[in-house]
């Protein structure tokens, strides 16, 4: 079946698209990003670089991480990450709805489509 995919660009070096949401979301299921990132077959150092990305590209924090020790570290979403988020994944529910038939109509033209 053909998918949408929803990428938002705020400007040409800041975008956000569904591989960052996904780790936003995976950062607060699993509470760190070094989890979150192996959760997705991502490097350690990718997922920070991501979240250091994420983080600059908004005037707060949408992830904030504590460093380790004897207490561990760790990392969760902001109220502000948890808010962009609901509102991607809103975006996200509206445009599937929107376009679905056009994206049926578009897989049955496909050189790819399914042969039943």
């Amino acid at each position: 079946m053909a998918r949408l995919s929803i990428r938002i660009d705020f400007d040409p070096d800041d975008r956000l698209g569904p591989g960052k949401v996904l780790l936003l979301e995976r950062i607060a299921r699993e509470g760190s990003i070094a989890a979150a990132g192996r959760s997705m077959n991502m490097s350690y150092k990718r997922a920070w670089e991501l979240v250091a990305e994420i983080n600059a590209g908004f005037a707060t924090p949408l992830v904030a991480a504590q460093t380790g020790g004897r207490a561990g570290g760790g990392a969760a979403l902001t109220p502000r990450g948890e808010e962009l988020v609901r509102h991607y994944r809103a975006i996200e529910r509206k445009a599937l709805s929107a376009t679905a038939i056009h994206l049926k109509a578009l897989q049955a033209i496909s050189r790819r489509r399914r042969r039943g």
